[in-house]
């Protein structure tokens, strides 16, 4: 669209005139203050007004005005009213306009020569003074001697204060040190105490080192550094802070927050997810603990167990079905999670809704695949996969039904008892993973659920990931004596 001159009489260009500027109508800036909406409306009604016209069937974001029509070819800035550039003035219209034309320039001439006769009044007076001290510094040197002749006092006086002043500058300068290497690593190194607490991880150590395997595919941020946007996430993760207690915290916008967390969980999600894998059964035979061998011989290859997360409520129907879980009477996602003996998370599923069954789950999120004949699975009496479990050869252990029966034998029990002693790992490490990460136990925005990556994982497979990962840098929860 080719912009040209609303002004009548005007036939000024922009793809003919590149010499010359066109301005937009200025609009009302209701995002500043009162002040300024009252002078930025105060502006726009005095351009209508000296344009005089009427633009009612006309899209206002389309007027333009050439700087032809201002006093020097440029406009004034908003907050400089009293420049006659303030308002377009030059070959506007005729007759009145003309008048207030040279009437403005004329009363910004008198304002400007005001001004500068007060610069220099005070330049004058500024000079009469010194000329004074000086003379009367020599005159003080004359009769009284040099500066040697202060008395004792006066000098201990003015050492007192230079030294309080010292002390005050040191003081400061330690108070902004503190304040601008908050969450940095000079502020945690040595303090594993404070690290566990807003990170979940038991050290600075590992900390660091984690920090080190990822650092290189963070992306840079003028924001913050590196190390901070890392603190950020984890804190987020760890203490389920809001963004906007974050977002002051770290003296950015929540915007900020919220493009650095989504940024740092994709580099982590890709980075961490060799901390998430199934060993292979030589190594689970050789640090097998002593409990599972008593129990179950060295075959148990996982335990498994299904856990579920708060989200909020959709606005689909069909999604509001698919999650509403009638265990949790909550709407939920659902993770299937599987744990080795030595009590490391051997496998995540994707999230899948509150509604669908263990089973269901179990025999389509891909576990299945790594099981090798002969492998024993432990399970809870939920998960009815015997015959899956059975199609690659491998076993399920769970513990046994009363159903049809008045009691179970005493056989049954023993074996129950057993297999419960070895199966609540699953759940220790569950809720290892939740007080860890405290955003797995709140409710989760929808919104987490939607966004997808080109391989199809939302935003909260990659926060459980993540979790589960760095709960796999904590001590186990097994005993292996």
């Amino acid at each position: 669209m080719v912009l040209k001159c609303v002004v009548f009489g005007c036939t000024n260009r922009k793809d003919r005139d590149k010499h010359l500027q066109f301005y937009r109508l200025p609009a009302v800036v209701v995002n500043q203050g009162e002040d300024c909406e009252n002078l930025s409306s105060e502006r726009r009604r005095e351009w209508l007004a000296s344009l005089g016209q009427k633009f009612e069937n006309r899209n206002m974001g389309n007027i333009r005005i050439c700087s032809a029509h201002f006093i020097g070819g440029e406009k004034a800035r908003l907050y400089d009213k009293g420049n006659p550039n303030w308002v377009p003035t030059v070959n506007v219209e005729h007759g009145e306009n003309v008048l207030k034309q040279t009437m403005a320039v004329n009363r910004y001439n008198r304002l400007h020569n005001r001004q500068k006769r007060k610069a220099e009044e005070k330049i004058v007076i500024v000079e009469e003074g010194l000329a004074l001290e000086n003379k009367e510094n020599a005159t003080s040197t004359t009769e009284f001697g040099t500066q040697t002749d202060l008395t004792t006092s006066m000098l201990k006086s003015m050492e007192n204060e230079l030294q309080a002043l010292r002390t005050e500058n040191q003081s400061l300068k330690e108070q902004l040190s503190k304040y601008t290497n908050k969450m940095s690593q000079v502020d945690l190194e040595g303090d594993n105490e404070k690290v566990n607490f807003f990170t979940g991880i038991s050290s600075f150590a590992i900390l660091i080192s984690l920090y080190n395997f990822i650092e290189q595919h963070l992306p840079p941020r003028t924001s913050l550094d590196k190390f901070r946007m890392f603190m950020l996430t984890l804190m987020r993760l760890r203490l389920n802070l809001s963004v906007q207690f974050l977002a002051y915290e770290f003296s950015i916008s929540p915007a900020s927050v919220s493009r650095i967390i989504t940024s740092v969980i994709n580099v982590m999600y890709i980075r961490t997810k060799p901390f998430v894998f199934w060993p292979d059964r030589e190594t689970l035979k050789m640090t097998m603990p002593m409990q599972f061998k008593q129990h179950c011989g060295s075959r148990c290859a996982v335990i498994i167990d299904c856990f579920e997360v708060f989200i909020e409520r959709p606005s689909n129907l069909k999604a509001r079905a698919e999650t509403w879980s009638s265990y949790k009477h909550h709407n939920t996602a659902k993770f299937l999670l599987g744990i080795t003996p030595q009590g490391t998370v051997s496998f995540l599923s994707r999230a899948w809704g509150g509604r669908v069954s263990d089973k269901h789950i179990t025999e389509n999120s891909g576990i299945l695949d790594n099981l090798l004949p002969g492998d024993l699975i432990l399970a809870d009496r939920g998960f009815n996969i015997q015959e899956s479990v059975g199609s690659v050869c491998a076993e399920l252990k769970f513990p046994a039904f009363t159903r049809g029966k008045s009691q179970l034998s005493a056989v049954d029990v023993e074996t129950t008892r057993k297999i419960a002693n070895v199966r609540i790992h699953v759940e220790r490490v569950i809720g290892m993973v939740r007080q860890k990460y405290t955003i797995l136990g709140s409710t989760l925005p929808i919104n987490l659920f939607i966004s997808k990556d080109d391989q199809g994982t939302t935003m909260v497979d990659k926060i459980a990931h993540v979790c589960c990962s760095l709960a796999n840098l904590s001590e186990s929860v097994v005993d292996f004596n």
